[in-house]
């Protein structure tokens, strides 16, 4: 390929606000580490590295490479940088750590069981009083084994069933992580509930990352919104080892171009106004440690990333990819060779597998195995004074810190305690007048605002450059306008992720609930948002079923708002007029996690809205659509008041069992169809005296929260055995409701016809699909028609 010659001008940076630093550039500032901390730290991850053998060679399982090749910069931060509390692992205004780089996890767990071991040893009255607050050196005996384990020493020592990658089932972990990059913006949310609720004084928080982790495009995402909100308490601690699954030369480096991105990490973080230090060698800890003290003291109020060049799968014995999902297999040469380096330091050896085959054998070896590192612990006695003494200062530092709420703080809890919140009392300033004409989305935009300023602002939303046209900017009405900047807007309850990105948002916003103070709100297109933040909802369900059997915390609630959702977003076409993103969603994650909410009327917002938030789900998703409704009078129509929502469904009409002939049941779910139904096929329907029971699906979930016996009560399986349905989403989300062949024939949907709709008005849309008012009337008289044959 021939190609023109030209002279190549280097484009430069424009203004930076964060600085760039190469610790080789300040040998003596921080001030050099001393030689008996780097001794005895070394001797510490020569222990950490071989669990780290161990565990994968008991598992035959894991990510030992990144897990080792991480193993100094961890270390360090846990032992020299962080102010934390090891006897309280919920302690509030402690500085956290999140393994965003959640396949670190066999890392994670070998770290946190060597610290708990050195304290153990020289202070256990640091530790924990309650077990399951630590993580034990026995709980190994759990690494990557199911909570039904059976074998002897499990049960004994009851340890912990640890997963593949880490939940908050592990202490001092808020965030389950390892999805593609949804822990770096998970991360990045709990730095920001920290800034919310402790201003100047916030607690730091330490992410944990490769640069193979961000490669994903929501880590590009969540790190502008890093840089442009300010978030000054974040420390990004990247192990740049250059090896992924499948390439070893992920970044370019020097004049070599990378296999999958053609930048290094510092120029990543440069180029997004982060602090950036760079440490040449990742296994010095001299300069990893004094790296992290410069970090800490603050460079500039910009976020900061330490990226650390390592080689991942250092001195195991296996190097680069072949390390990251792989390791020695059980009992191999190789692994004995990769602790042999212990047992020559350390003078001891351990046990060698004799033809143990019983899962009762191995599970005795893995545990005489992990003995011989506590022999050790407790033998080479340095290594545990020094570890012991450097987490008994951390305390006495987070002490002096005294860090406290600042003033003004939003107060989440008035949500669950202000009796005048009452689903079943639409406040004064949020009735509507029937006939007036709004919109879904602006009465939820107004619900939440009122929430906030109830609750001084424990509500910060963002959306996909959508604020105004979701009307979720109606939630920060009673808030300084503007996004969210820490240093010169940290009261306004907007924030920005990077532009149009649902991706990062929701992750953000999950961190952000996670934290515990704030609930935080995402807003796009129900066409791309259901999609686009499913994983970081999910995720986020994990996370907060983990921490409600950790400590019995309720679980803390996330709002994803499915906005323009359906069809009445026509004139956009059928790229964004999506009715198929409630099936993502409805009834898909485990009872009580999430909650969908599909109201048709305005007024039913504030009651649905306000019973999802008391129920606490994990996920509350609201489908909301665009255009301006006229306010029905719901008397005239004879239809229950709008608090009759919360029950998830409730009847419009319910047939007499003494008028004679009975002609079946309507079940209604969308705001689409159900307007149309009230004001055409209703009056009709009473005119032509049909007898019939008619129910609206408000919330498929806050149904299934009822006890049994009113739910039954609302709508008799009977009912659902021989009803057609109605709805403006897919016949997948009918199908709980409508439970005959004959009612399935009956029903019509988004699809009925086939084919995804052109563009228009939303009149037009419906229609040509075959849901307007008299295409749902025509469909009703062939049932009737058909059950009286």
């Amino acid at each position: 390929m021939s190609t023109v010659k030209i002279e190549n001008k280097k484009l430069e940076f424009g203004v930076r606000r964060g600085v760039y630093i190469d610790i080789t550039d300040f040998p003596d500032r921080p001030e050099p580490v001393s030689e008996n901390t780097i001794n005895c730290l070394n001797d510490f991850d020569l222990w950490y590295r071989t669990l780290c053998a161990i565990l994968y060679n008991f598992a035959s399982s894991g990510h030992p490479g990144g897990s080792i090749s991480s193993g100094h910069m961890v270390a360090a931060a846990l032992i020299e940088t962080m102010d934390y509390n090891i006897g309280d692992p919920d302690q509030p205004d402690a500085d956290l750590i999140s393994y965003a780089a959640g396949h670190k996890a066999l890392g994670l767990y070998a770290m946190w069981a060597s610290r708990n071991e050195m304290v153990r040893i020289k202070r256990a009255d640091l530790l924990p009083g309650d077990i399951s607050k630590q993580m034990r050196l026995e709980d190994m005996l759990g690494f990557r084994r199911n909570p039904i384990q059976d074998t002897p020493l499990f049960k004994k020592f009851k340890a912990k069933p640890l997963d593949g990658h880490p939940t908050p089932l592990t202490p001092f972990l808020k965030l389950a992580t390892g999805a593609s990059g949804v822990g770096v913006p998970s991360s990045i949310g709990l730095a920001l509930g920290a800034l919310d609720r402790y201003g100047k004084d916030a607690p730091k928080v330490h992410i944990i990352e490769g640069e193979g982790g961000m490669t994903p495009g929501r880590v590009s995402e969540a790190v502008a919104a890093a840089s442009a909100g300010q978030y000054g308490n974040i420390i990004m601690h990247i192990d740049w080892n250059q090896a992924s699954i499948d390439s070893n030369r992920v970044c370019r480096e020097g004049d070599k171009p990378g296999e999958y991105v053609q930048w290094n990490p510092m120029e990543f973080f440069y180029l997004h106004d982060w602090n950036v230090i760079r440490v040449p060698d990742g296994f010095d800890f001299d300069m990893v440690i004094r790296a992290q003290k410069m970090a800490k003291a603050g460079l500039s109020d910009q976020p900061t990333a330490i990226v650390y060049r390592t080689i991942k799968g250092w001195k195991y014995g296996i190097e680069g990819k072949d390390s990251h999902g792989a390791g020695h297999k059980f009992a191999s040469e190789g692994y004995y060779q990769a602790i042999k380096e212990f047992e020559n330091r350390f003078n001891v050896e351990f046990p060698r597998h004799k033809q143990e085959k019983t899962p009762e054998e191995q599970e005795q070896l893995y545990y005489d195995t992990l003995m011989v590192l506590r022999k050790v612990a407790e033998s080479e006695e340095h290594i545990a004074d020094y570890v012991a003494g450097k987490i008994a200062e951390s305390k006495d530092n987070l002490e002096k810190l005294n860090r406290k709420p600042r003033e003004n703080c939003p107060d989440l809890n008035i949500i669950y305690t202000d009796s005048s919140l009452d689903p079943k009392v639409i406040p004064d300033e949020l009735k509507l007048e029937p006939g007036t004409a709004t919109t879904l989305r602006g009465e939820l935009g107004k619900s939440l605002g009122y929430l906030n300023k109830k609750t001084d602002g424990a509500f910060i939303a963002g959306a996909a450059d959508l604020l105004g046209s979701t009307s979720v900017n109606l939630l920060g009405k009673n808030f300084p306008e503007g996004y969210y900047d820490y240093v010169s807007n940290p009261d306004s309850r907007l924030i920005s992720a990077g532009g149009i990105c649902e991706d990062a948002l929701g992750a953000i916003m999950t961190g952000l609930s996670s934290y515990g103070y704030n609930i935080g709100v995402t807003a796009s297109y129900a066409a791309f948002i259901a999609a686009l933040e499913h994983i970081a909802a999910r995720i986020h369900c994990i996370s907060q079923q983990a921490r409600h059997e950790f400590n019995g915390d309720p679980f803390k609630t996330f709002i994803m708002i499915c906005g323009h959702a359906g069809l009445k977003t026509g004139e956009d076409g059928p790229t964004h007029a999506d009715p198929q993103a409630l099936q993502l969603l409805q009834e898909n994650f485990p009872a009580g996690k999430a909650i969908t909410l599909t109201p048709w009327d305005p007024q039913e917002l504030w009651p649905l809205v306000m019973e999802g938030l008391k129920k606490r789900p994990a996920v509350l998703a609201p489908f909301v659509t665009r255009p301006n409704e006229t306010v029905i009078d719901r008397e005239k129509y004879k239809l229950p008041p709008a608090t009759a929502a919360v029950d998830g469904v409730y009847q419009f009409r319910k047939a007499d069992p003494k008028a004679g002939k009975y002609h079946g049941s309507i079940i209604l779910q969308g705001s689409a169809v159900t307007n149309d139904f009230v004001t055409y096929v209703l009056p009709r329907l009473d005119e032509s005296g049909f007898n019939m029971n008619i129910y609206y699906v408000s919330s498929a979930e806050l149904f299934s929260m009822l006890p049994e016996q009113k739910q039954n009560e609302i709508l008799p399986e009977k009912i659902m055995g021989e009803a057609m349905g109605i709805t403006g989403f897919t016949m997948p989300t009918m199908y709980r409701w409508i439970t005959s062949g004959s009612g399935r024939k009956y029903t019509i949907n988004s699809f009925v016809r086939g084919i995804y709709p052109g563009s228009g008005k939303a009149e037009v849309v419906m229609k040509e699909v075959g849901l307007n008012g008299s295409a749902q009337w025509d469909s009703i008289q062939r049932y009737i028609a058909a059950r009286g044959k």
